[in-house]
């Protein structure tokens, strides 16, 4: 297969998973009132981008924004914003190792820059890569160590590996920042749960 050939395999596979989940998405919206957030939404730190909803948009434009968001991200290997783009498009229909990829080189061409890294954390995070979303984070951490969203996003990493020592340091970093975080009392009640069960064992 070609180059030519395999982008376009892949164009038209995103386009398929963006067509189904807005047509799934609009026949939700329709058959049932919109709740104020998924299920995933409410496990997930405050800060956390929320899962994309709103108006559907028409597919044929959205398949014109894919295909020239991911042709001039391999076009132009070294376009930092190209490489960005094509790994948010990813990231919106839960395409995360294509995401991450995309991201791994964004991070290569700035690895200065704070948002790639941060994205890293989040992606690998969503794609239930704990160790690796905690070490992106704590590599964030490092360029700004009060940033309260990352703060909050490896404690919750830390509760999601089973890290109690982990989370309990990151939870402790969050108060000192922010000591109203609105995730800080679920923060508390899963460490605690997470230590009740480490000494059942």
């Amino acid at each position: 297969m070609t180059r030519e050939n395999l982008l376009f395999a892949i164009i038209g596979i995103l386009f398929g998973f963006i067509v189904g989940f807005m047509f799934a998405s609009t026949m939700s919206q329709r058959s049932a009132p919109v709740e104020a957030g998924t299920a995933d939404n409410r496990n997930l730190p405050a800060n956390h981008p929320q899962v994309q909803s709103g108006d559907p948009k028409n597919p044929q434009l959205v398949f014109a924004e894919v295909q020239e968001a991911i042709s001039k991200a391999r076009k132009e290997p070294s376009n930092f914003e190209a490489q960005m783009k094509a790994a948010e498009l990813f990231y919106q229909i839960q395409r995360y190792d294509q995401s991450i990829e995309f991201l791994l080189k964004a991070n290569q061409i700035k690895p200065d820059s704070f948002e790639a890294v941060v994205a890293l954390g989040r992606v690998n995070l969503d794609a239930e890569h704990y160790d690796t979303a905690e070490k992106w984070y704590k590599a964030a951490l490092r360029k700004k160590p009060d940033d309260k969203r990352v703060l909050a996003s490896l404690a919750f990493t830390a509760l999601q590996k089973g890290d109690a020592a982990a989370a309990t340091k990151a939870i402790a970093d969050l108060e000192k920042i922010e000591p109203s975080n609105p995730d800080l009392p679920q923060f508390r009640d899963r460490l605690e749960s997470l230590k009740s069960g480490e000494k059942a064992k």
